[in-house]
């Protein structure tokens, strides 16, 4: 189906070239044309105001140059009429006899409703959670699961060929105190006298981890070091992840080790081209350390440090401690110099909002070795705040985790309090920037005050019409798209503009626009339904035919928004 802002802007485009060859415009480089859906229904469907972006180059008033450009304006079938508003805005209206044969259009895509061509031909990778597996899922991390997925799914309508990756870090000190922690817990399974400290990690499921391993080999690892352990609780733990990731419809399609990037040479390889590049010094103190800085540091030894000062940081960041151990910093940068030796033209990075530094000395970091890091793109989220109504009191209260302690509400909490359904749709719905309070009973609400029922129902409600006309033996056979009144042409318009809300989130790495539009479509839709009627003794057999495949046209439209989002799409509810 056309991308109706890009044709009309095509449009546009052809009438400033005819009118410049006809001499009624100088020439001048022609710009984007801006074209913007409309506000009011009175104004059209869609404006454009490059009228006013092109009075300083065509030395003109701009209402003057729209009238021009509409002078120019070639014919298309989808556009009814035009006509100038205020100083120089053009007005597009679009034609009635096209909205009605969109109809067809939406049932025959089916599935692939608006798969775009922007990315055809071209690979993306989206690699989101990542989180060490020190502990299950909890709500933060269920967040950008949640964006990094729907991302994917918008690149894979925009035409990209997708990969879904897990950068699986299991290579640092966590991973150490986490291999640590179940010892004692195995340990004390086997009546040993040992605790846990403050640095442990405190959760149950150690010890149900520590028994298992107790039945498994009795008293034999009483003596094993705490790689054994990690290992043990690592596997254990990223089957958890992985399991609980699913019930919210979330796979990934590759798990990348941190681990390889170690034995397979890269991340001293990516230091040693670093060094080779004059971007990394050997010191004990960053070379704009002050005075009174460095007599209150505590360091004494040589560190390795990136030099991103010379990227415009406000200090260089130590690469390798003295010890000669990597900071993140180092295996970071060796990880998307490795996906972009992978040939990834995009690569979308899904990060908590504490991570922006990082990201930041990741790209220089790909400046440093001389690779374009134009490609990286970063969606940052921030934190997730639960709250539980108190059954006693009514009130409000904020469930607060902590990995490390052993308290938090897993993503496996959140699923059986609401649904996964629930959880996508109200983790996403949000602008990644805005800090988010996961109301549990404002989310599992069965009305219209829950988006979720909201757009869901209006799925269900196209499904009854179906098996009550199936029950009477009506069909849309033969059904005449003419009949269609203005009504069933309101829900149209805002189904054709999925092509745009798509594109829109693609280029602008923002998935939320499909919730926001998810919303904005179920809330078209509900009045129509209560006054379109289809089997109704008053409504003729040939108006409830066309009436009937317009719904068919809907239900199409609503499960292709729902399966972006990576919500079921449920026949009852």
């Amino acid at each position: 189906m056309k991308l109706l802002p890009k044709e009309t802007a095509n449009l546009v485009t052809q009438a400033i070239k005819a009118a410049q060859s006809a001499g009624d415009l100088p020439e001048f480089d022609i710009p984007a044309i801006p074209i913007t859906p409309t506000k009011h229904e009175s104004h059209g469907d869609y404006a454009c105001p490059v009228a006013m972006g092109l009075a300083k180059s065509a030395k003109m008033k701009p209402r003057a140059i729209a009238e021009i450009i509409i002078k120019h304006l070639p014919h298309a079938d989808f556009i009814e009429k035009f006509e100038i508003a205020g100083s120089g805005f053009i007005n597009f209206y679009l034609s009635s006899n096209f909205l009605k044969q969109q109809v067809e259009a939406i049932i025959s895509e089916g599935e692939n409703l608006f798969t775009l061509d922007i990315g055809i031909g071209k690979k993306a990778q989206v690699e989101f959670v990542s989180a060490n597996p020190t502990g299950p899922i909890h709500i933060g991390r269920t967040r950008g699961g949640v964006i990094g997925d729907t991302m994917a799914r918008l690149l894979e309508a925009a035409g990209y060929d997708v990969q879904r990756e897990y950068y699986f870090n299991n290579a640092g000190n966590q991973m150490r105190i986490l291999g640590e922690s179940l010892k004692v817990r195995y340990l004390q399974e086997l009546g040993q006298d040992v605790e846990l400290d403050d640095n442990h990690y405190q959760g149950d499921y150690l010890i149900d981890y520590a028994k298992e391993l107790v039945e498994q080999e009795k008293d034999a690892l009483v003596d094993a070091e705490w790689v054994v352990f990690k290992e043990f609780v690592e596997q254990k733990m990223f089957k958890w992840i992985r399991k609980s990731l699913k019930a919210i419809n979330i796979e990934h399609d590759n798990f990348f080790n941190e681990d390889s990037l170690f034995q397979n040479g890269d991340v001293w390889e990516t230091l040693a081209e670093l060094e080779a590049n004059g971007y990394v010094y050997e010191a004990i103190h960053w070379k704009g350390i002050t005075e009174e800085e460095k007599s209150k540091s505590k360091a004494t030894e040589l560190a390795k440090w990136f030099e991103t000062t010379k990227f415009g940081d406000e200090k260089d960041r130590v690469m390798v401690k003295a010890d000669g151990v990597p900071t993140y910093t180092l295996p970071d940068i060796a990880y998307h110099r490795n996906k972009v030796q992978r040939g990834f033209d995009v690569m979308v990075n899904v990060l908590g909002a504490d991570h922006g530094q990082q990201y930041k000395t990741v790209a220089w970091g790909m400046e440093a070795l001389g690779l374009d890091p134009t490609g990286i793109h970063v969606i940052l989220n921030q934190f997730v705040r639960t709250v539980i109504t108190d059954p006693k009191t009514g009130e409000k209260v904020e469930k607060k985790g902590s990995t490390r302690r052993g308290e938090y509400d897993t993503l496996d909490d959140l699923v059986e309090w609401t649904s996964a359904d629930a959880v996508r749709y109200h983790l996403l719905a949000y602008s990644p920037t805005t800090h988010i309070t996961f109301d549990v009973g404002e989310v599992i609400k069965q009305n219209n005050e829950n988006p979720v029922y909201y757009i869901q129902n209006a799925h269900v409600r196209c499904c009854g019409i179906f098996r009550e006309a199936a029950e009477r033996g009506f069909t849309d056979d033969g059904a005449d798209m003419s009949l269609l009144g203005e009504d069933e042409l309101k829900f149209i318009r805002k189904a054709v503009e999925l092509g745009r809300v798509i594109e829109a989130a693609v280029e602008s790495y923002e998935p939320h626009k499909i919730a926001f539009y998810g919303q904005d479509l179920a809330g078209v839709f509900h009045p129509i339904y209560d006054k379109v009627r289809v089997l109704h003794t008053e409504v003729p057999q040939d108006v409830a035919k066309a009436r009937l495949r317009f719904y068919k046209a809907a239900q199409v439209v609503f499960h292709r928004v729902l399966s972006l989002m990576g919500m079921t799409t449920p026949e009852r509810m």
